[in-house]
């Protein structure tokens, strides 16, 4: 009895994720595609649009199911898409106002549909909102001599086209993406292209119909690539992480929404590990995460810190007045970075303290100076030469620039200004000598 009750368990925990991954992964895919080209909203309104083309093959067929259902949906999909379009285009109609006019019509006349002519037929509110994830493998049919549900046919058949469309048409739908205009150049037919994708867009809402819902699909075509695209930058590895993360989200929300922990719908479950995935990767994504940026701000304003420190004793070496704290503060550099600032330049021997209890550069330290130096009055030679710039407001942005000016940059600056030897205020520019090779990119030494 009891290993009865587990075969049945595992089989309808088997059937359940694979029914959810499978309508995920393919909206998941879609999705970075609407997310490139900024149209992640369209799939909104789209899955309004389409229930005109799934009361007619309803009333055609009499089943929420099956090929016919797709291509409706997939037909009403890119009407939706082309009469949205054309208003925007040919009537002047802001884009969003024309999406709302299509989609609201097609969804108003598919109630009409529904309700003259499909009264008889039962269209749970439970199913459209929320799917029937939970039971679809209670409802079952025979496909190629094996008992499955009966949504995976048409969800399987949703899946092949997206992924057929991807690999065929991958550098087309590529190259669409990023710059229609130049695929129009090159003569792809960006149109064409992006119809087809709402098409298929179209084709996945609806085959998600049944297992979650044509409200909860919308978070499979936003969420998923929107985590992706915070944890790559390059399209292929976007794909792979918006499915792995699609495919992960359904087995987490199986496992969570079961009566051991919270009981509840898996579908909607789906949408809540979704969400906190993308959470996650707001803080702990390795480039674009919150954390990882404010590591790397803090890297950046200790360096500065440190140049600026290393800039001042020099001009102080020279003669020049020097406030020190007061030039970092108008850096933006807090006094707690400040601090630490000092103290990374005693630590690694840039500057030492003299017999008199001042800061002095060390040999190490003096070289380092050297050369921010050079880049801030090679930058204040260009600025005078290039712009009509008085004397007194050169300062300013070449203490800004100073800090990403690595040696390459100079030697194109020095060559541009047939290497001079002094600034526009007479000051001597340290010559590149002076600079050794070990110094080949000053703004990430201390990175």
């Amino acid at each position: 009895m009891l290993l009865a009750q587990a075969i049945t368990e595992s089989y309808r925990a088997f059937w359940t994720i694979a029914v959810g991954a499978t309508c995920a992964v393919s909206c998941a895919l879609l999705g970075c595609y609407l997310l490139l080209r900024r149209m992640s909203l369209l799939g909104d309104a789209v899955s309004h649009g389409i229930l005109p083309g799934i009361a007619l093959s309803v009333l055609l067929t009499g089943r929420l199911s099956g090929p016919l259902l797709l291509l409706g949906a997939m037909l009403f999909g890119f009407l939706t898409a082309y009469l949205a379009q054309a208003l925007h285009s040919g009537a002047g109609v802001t884009e969003d106002a024309s999406l709302g006019v299509v989609f609201t019509s097609f969804f108003a006349i598919g109630v009409i549909l529904l309700t003259r002519f499909l009264y008889h037929v039962d269209l749970d509110p439970q199913c459209i909102f929320f799917g029937m994830l939970d039971v679809v493998a209670l409802r079952t049919t025979i496909w190629f001599g094996f008992e499955v549900p009966e949504v995976i046919p048409t969800q399987l058949l949703a899946l092949v086209l997206v992924l057929g469309f991807l690999l065929l048409f991958w550098k087309e739908v590529k190259l669409a993406a990023f710059d229609p205009a130049l695929a129009a150049a090159m003569g792809l037919r960006p149109g064409l292209i992006y119809f087809l994708l709402i098409a298929l867009v179209a084709g996945s809402t609806v085959s998600a119909f049944e297992a979650v819902g044509s409200i909860l699909v919308l978070a499979m075509l936003i969420v998923p690539p929107a985590t992706a695209v915070l944890l790559t930058d390059r399209l292929a590895p976007m794909l792979l992480w918006s499915a792995g993360l699609a495919l992960s989200s359904t087995i987490f929300a199986y496992v969570l929404a079961s009566p051991a922990w919270f009981a509840s719908n898996t579908a909607g479950m789906m949408a809540v590990v979704s969400g906190l995935q993308l959470v996650l990767a707001i803080f702990l994504a390795p480039r674009h995460g919150i954390i990882a940026r404010g590591i790397r701000h803090f890297r950046l304003a200790l360096r500065i810190a440190v140049e600026e420190i290393l800039a001042s004793l020099y001009r102080s070496e020279e003669g020049a007045p020097t406030a020190l704290h007061q030039e970092l503060r108008d850096h933006g550099i807090p006094a707690w970075i400040s601090r630490l600032a000092l103290l990374r330049v005693r630590s690694t021997n840039l500057v030492a303290r003299s017999a008199s209890g001042n800061l002095q550069l060390t040999a190490a330290g003096r070289q380092r100076a050297e050369e921010i130096i050079r880049a801030h009055r090679l930058w204040e030679a260009y600025l005078d030469k290039n712009f009509d710039l008085p004397a007194d407001h050169l300062h300013a942005p070449a203490s800004r620039m100073e800090h990403f000016i690595g040696p390459q940059m100079q030697g194109e600056l020095a060559r541009q200004l047939d290497s001079p030897e002094r600034d526009p205020h007479g000051r001597s520019i340290p010559p590149v000598e002076t600079t050794t090779p070990s110094q080949q990119k000053p703004e990430n030494e201390y990175q």
